[in-house]
């Protein structure tokens, strides 16, 4: 406010006595200090304040990244189960409506000959999974379901329903299977698929 009263004064006043020239030179000092510091604030941050933005990002990411790859994992393998679970059941059905072949020889025969099963259902593509489940990838797992135990024609007396995940430690840390007896295993780490009804059993069962 005096800064502004002696600019005042020194713009209207016709004549100034030595105190007021030197008050209006003070005051004229201040006001260009003044719209300097202004016009530094309005620069924006400086590098410090950047890097510090910087560091804190990057400690945040470090810290979430992590629990998202968990949360992500946790969520594909709760499909994985659910898939395993749903391809038995579709062995068990298939067996029931075609008991001349018993359990289906691939998972490719339990689902469509395209995506709407425009042909219907035949013992070679029964339409009992859908068209995404039966390729034999979903959700970051890989999966297989065959019959066995059949042979010179007999039908197929025991299957085998697994899952492994396509990379290991990314989209999954465990595999699942299933056999005849419907019930869960699971094989904590890496390795492949459980190809028979042998290699599953050994499986611990889950809790």
């Amino acid at each position: 406010m005096v800064t502004s009263d002696a600019l005042f004064v020194c713009s209207t006043a016709p004549r100034l006595s030595l105190s007021n020239f030197r008050n209006c030179r003070m005051a004229i000092q201040m006001r260009v200090e003044e719209q300097r510091t202004n016009m530094r604030r309005q620069k924006g941050f400086s590098l410090i304040e950047l890097l510090i933005v910087v560091a804190i990002i990057l400690i945040i990411a470090a810290i979430a990244i992590p629990n998202l790859l968990r949360a992500k994992i946790a969520a594909d393998e709760s499909s994985a189960a659910t898939s395993i679970r749903q391809m038995s059941t579709a062995q068990i059905t298939y067996a029931a409506t075609y008991p001349a072949v018993g359990y289906a020889a691939t998972l490719g025969t339990l689902g469509p000959a395209d995506p709407n099963c425009t042909a219907g259902p035949s013992s070679s593509n029964a339409c009992i999974l859908d068209n995404v489940l039966s390729t034999g990838l979903k959700s970051g797992y890989q999966f297989m379901s065959a019959g066995s135990g059949g042979g010179s024609g007999a039908p197929n007396v025991q299957f085998v329903s697994s899952s492994a995940p396509v990379t290991y430690n990314v989209t999954g840390v465990k595999n699942f299977c299933m056999v005849t007896d419907g019930v869960l295993r699971i094989n904590p780490g890496p390795a492949a698929m459980a190809p028979d009804v042998a290699t599953c059993t050994a499986y611990p069962i889950a809790q």
